[in-house]
């Protein structure tokens, strides 16, 4: 594992930022709205910019606004300066998200070097999709939801699980075809398009505080943020939507806590 010096992260960072401004420009010539989300609006908030330990940046759109940039992104993206990803576009891709991501570079996660796609630099592109208002039945919605998100996450976890017993497991559910896992991903996506809901999530990613979603007001009308000295859009209330997902948001965790995801190879532009 290559441990990131400050320097190399905050390289890693303007090449993040660089993406971000791309996505910014895209979804205002499209007038897509997008939200910077989670650390990166939290760094927005706390730090005006990234949290400084932060190796990833975040943004999160609803489901027709993410599959709108999806279509833009094949229009407007400099083939040879970006690209964009999900599993709809990328053979072998097993995330249910999308990464916008900088050619001539890489930044490949340890134990994910065997999957059969370009690996460079990128950021999380989100689609937010409805569940139900009632608390009970977004419970029973998000065992499903963890059940395809173990499926998907099976051709890293059987190398990456600290446990023999789990990388065995996950071994074993690698197995299942992975057409039938996004089918039913895609069953998922289906059902929630008919629903009319206050509530949305990220259908392959965990949420915080049992609750099983996020308030969809939160999304519907974006703020204008500075990061980085760059204007984004990001979520509206953020002092609400950051103390339901992080808690005291304020108070930075003590440097023990402060880690950046493991990375077996990493070469910028």
């Amino acid at each position: 594992m290559i441990q990131l010096d400050q320097q190399t992260l905050r390289r890693l960072q303007f090449v993040e930022l660089e993406l971000l401004v791309e996505l910014d420009r895209i979804a205002k010539k499209h007038d897509i709205p997008y939200r910077i989300i989670a650390g990166t609006m939290l760094g927005a908030v706390r730090h005006g910019g990234f949290i400084p330990w932060d190796d990833d940046a975040d943004v999160a759109m609803l489901r027709e606004d993410y599959e709108r940039f999806r279509e833009a992104c094949a229009a407007e993206l400099d083939p040879e300066r970006f690209y964009f990803q999900d599993h709809v576009t990328t053979p072998g891709y097993r995330w249910g998200y999308g990464k916008l991501r900088r050619r001539d570079s890489v930044f490949l996660r340890e134990h994910q070097e065997h999957m059969p796609y370009e690996q460079g630099v990128f950021i999380d592109v989100f689609p937010l999709d409805a569940v139900p208002d009632s608390r009970a039945l977004r419970t029973v919605e998000n065992f499903e939801c963890f059940l395809v998100r173990k499926l998907l996450w099976s051709r890293v976890g059987k190398r990456a699980d600290r446990s023999a017993g789990m990388r065995a497991l996950y071994a074993l559910l690698d197995k299942v075809p992975e057409r039938a896992v996004f089918s039913w991903y895609d069953r998922l996506v289906e059902r929630s398009r008919r629903r009319e809901s206050g509530w949305v999530r990220i259908l392959t990613f965990p949420t915080p505080n049992r609750e099983y979603g996020y308030r969809r007001e939160w999304y519907a009308d974006g703020e204008p943020i500075l990061f980085e000295g760059h204007t984004f859009s990001g979520v509206s209330n953020a002092d609400a939507y950051l103390h339901f997902k992080f808690g005291d948001y304020w108070t930075p965790p003590p440097p023990e806590a402060r880690k950046t995801h493991p990375v077996s190879e990493i070469r910028l532009p």
